[in-house]
Parts: structure tokens; sequence; C-alpha cells
């Protein structure tokens, strides 16, 4: 249950579903103003933010703990100190899980990555172009979708062989962005 560190408590907003992976288990967050459900269940949360300092104190069903939470290089991933005891989590959205889902299987089969769009919404911009060289995590393309701008990277390193899209273009959930070639596996025996 500690796990409720690594997301951020939205009062007020509509309600978020956070999918939060910790050593292996995948826990589904749901934060609807105030309501916090931790697979299902509800819990009594509250989450106290001290103006200039990154620790944090969470009552999480009447108890106190205090944790501090530091964003990692990679998308959603967090590493988690909760009464002095580290946790590498990965917390992601709704929106950031279908990204990563969508893309991902293609990342590391070697064969030709196909960018997709996650959902349907209006390219904003395409920082990339064919012939160029992309590395793991490069955002390549943005789009706007329900007013919001989402940057989409490369799941792999590599040479972009397609550009199907622009500025401008509205496109379909599913719809093929772009294709990146994979930079070639070197093994040594």
């Amino acid at each position: 249950m500690e796990i409720i560190g690594a997301v951020q408590l939205r009062r007020g907003f509509p309600t978020m579903k956070y999918y939060v992976e910790i050593e292996g288990r995948t826990y589904v967050v749901e934060v609807d103003g105030a309501a916090v459900r931790l697979d299902g269940r509800e819990v009594a949360v509250d989450l106290e933010v001290s103006d200039g300092s990154r620790l944090r104190h969470l009552i999480l069903d009447g108890r106190s703990h205090t944790l501090r939470a530091d964003r990692v290089d990679r998308r959603g991933a967090w590493q988690v100190v909760i009464d002095g005891h580290r946790h590498d989590v990965v917390a992601l959205d709704e929106r950031a899980r279908a990204i990563r889902d969508l893309s991902a299987s293609q990342a590391d089969s070697g064969a030709p990555f196909e960018l997709r769009a996650p959902m349907p919404g209006l390219i904003i911009s395409v920082e990339v172009e064919m012939g160029s060289k992309v590395e793991r995590s490069q955002g390549v393309v943005v789009i706007e979708a329900m007013k919001m701008e989402n940057e989409l990277k490369a799941e792999a390193a590599g040479q972009v062989t397609e550009v199907r899209i622009k500025p401008g273009q509205v496109v379909k959930r599913g719809e093929t962005l772009l294709v990146i070639e994979p930079e070639p596996q070197v093994t040594i025996s």
C-alpha cells in the first residue's frame, strides 16, 4: 500500500486511474477527488507536502509514513523511499500505459518498429524526418488529444525509415505515424 507515494493525489479533478508496478506486482490506484481506491478497496489517504523539502508525510489508513519520491530517467519510473526502505516503482496513468503497451512489444523484437497513435488526435509536431537517427526514449512526435499535448517517444534506437504524418493532420487510434528500423544488435561470442 506504500505505493500511493508515487501517485499524485488530485483533489478536485476527474477520476484518474494509475497502474503502479512495485516488486513485480501491479496495483490499480484510482483517485477520485478526495477518495482513493487501491485495487478496488477505498483507503484513507492524506499526503502533506512541506515547502522546500522533498520529504512528504503520508497517512495511509491511520498509519503515518515519511516518504521521498524521486523521478528516474524513464517514463513513469520513480525511486521511492518510505520509512527508510527503497522501492523502484513505475506509476503510469491510463494514457501513458496505453502508449507503453502499444509500442513495447515491437521495441525488443529487432523488427522495424511502428510508432502508432495511442489515441485519436491532432499531430502538433513531428520532431524527426526520414533518415533521422533516434535514441531510445527520444521524443519523436507530439500529438494533442483531449486538449492535452502528449510526447510520443522512440521505444528503440534506430533510423527513421518512414514518416506517414505531418503537423496539423488528424489521426485515428492505432494509426501508424512513423517507422523506425532498429540498430543492429551486436553480439560478442
